[in-house]
């Protein structure tokens, strides 16, 4: 495993989530989804986050430890991992279900906490911030303005659905253009996934491995196409995005997406080929970074030669990936991460260096 000792550069995760104590304690007086409570006769806490995942196969959804609220124990798990810095995302599904008269003050909230969190270890924590989508644009662009005066926000993390109806959603184009204006890089992250019809009537036999393993990075893919369909990028020609789990299949798909829109007649028709327009290709090396959460080599030499070496991002997803049984203080999630770096990258290369936590210093700046 590579660590910060051996290539002479931080190593910082920019996938990992907290859900603060005060996010905790709101899902606890809940009764619908999201929620966290126990399920009789255990007095484990679960926490629901999905309707799929409201079943006995999913085991009621996940437990809820000490892992997800205490920064503690993030700082913990840092060090066991050879991680300096981490930056800390709100979990999905963030504050999309609020409703829009508490949005903004809960944003205000979840924010400022977040930050005074990552106070508490100057220099190893910095954070990607949560918006009041359900809010309205005003809101959702004054509480942009005010995370750029916050000392440790960095960005912010946002779903698929924006305000509702997906990011290529015209509404959006105005909370993309503040974004781009504060310099705040979008941390795209999937949650709502693909309709259950999809995994057909055996779904819940399979836990939660369909949905996870094939419907987030199929939704990321969707929401990002949509994006290029609909000139995001040529209208908000500065905006950045860091997509999780590596883009999805964007990286393996970009030249079939791209076939398929320079073949398609309605698009000409419509004038949307030719001059001006942004490729799938440009896009990924000009707009989007990825983050390395993708378990293997095959998948990060995808991610980096479709966005290059110089735009991948280590991640953990932590909390969320830990071991089913003790099986020693490390994660295999988190070191099947690390071998896909040294795989792809090489051991001790600076590419390998950039990955690990040289890219994201320089994209985030990550500097007090």
């Amino acid at each position: 495993m590579m660590s910060s000792s051996t290539t002479k550069s931080p190593i910082v995760d920019i996938h990992t989530h907290v859900y603060p104590p005060s996010y905790i304690e709101l899902l606890k007086s809940r009764s619908s989804i999201p929620y966290i409570r126990s399920f009789p006769p255990s007095t484990s806490l679960r926490l629901v986050i999905l309707p799929a995942e409201d079943t006995e196969s999913t085991s009621r959804g996940r437990p809820v430890g000490a892992e997800y609220y205490d920064i503690n124990e993030k700082i913990k798990f840092m060090d066991t991992h050879s991680i300096d810095i981490s930056v800390i995302s709100l979990a999905n599904p963030w504050l999309d279900w609020v409703s829009p008269e508490e949005a903004a003050q809960a944003a205000q909230s979840i924010n400022d906490e977040v930050n005074d969190e990552c106070g508490k270890f100057p220099g190893r924590l910095f954070a990607f911030g949560t918006l009041p989508l359900s809010g309205g644009k005003e809101v959702i662009v004054r509480e942009i303005e005010r995370l750029k005066g916050l000392k440790y926000m960095r960005g912010v993390i946002l779903g698929t659905t924006g305000l509702g109806k997906g990011l290529d959603d015209p509404e959006l184009l105005p909370i993309f253009q503040a974004l781009q204006d504060a310099k705040l890089p979008i941390f795209l992250h999937p949650h709502y996934g693909l309709p259950g019809s999809v995994w057909g009537e055996r779904a819940s036999d399979y836990g939660h491995v369909l949905p996870l393993a094939l419907g987030f990075p199929l939704e990321t893919t969707i929401a990002v196409t949509r994006m290029i369909l609909s000139g995001v990028f040529e209208k908000v020609p500065d905006l950045e995005m860091i997509l999780a789990h590596s883009g999805g299949t964007l990286p393996f798909l970009a030249g079939r997406i791209e076939s398929c829109i320079e073949h398609d007649a309605h698009l000409k028709a419509e004038g949307k080929l030719g001059k001006g327009r942004k490729t799938v290709w440009d896009v990924l090396k000009k707009n989007i970074y990825l983050d390395a959460v993708v378990y293997s080599e095959v998948g990060l030499k995808a991610a980096v030669q479709a966005s290059g070496q110089d735009r991948v991002m280590f991640g953990t997803d932590h909390p969320f990936f830990p071991p089913l049984e003790e099986e020693g203080e490390k994660w295999a999630s988190v070191e099947t991460n690390y071998v896909a770096i040294e795989g792809a990258l090489g051991s001790a290369t600076e590419e390998a260096k950039g990955a690990l936590g040289g890219n994201a210093v320089r994209v985030l700046n990550l500097t007090l």
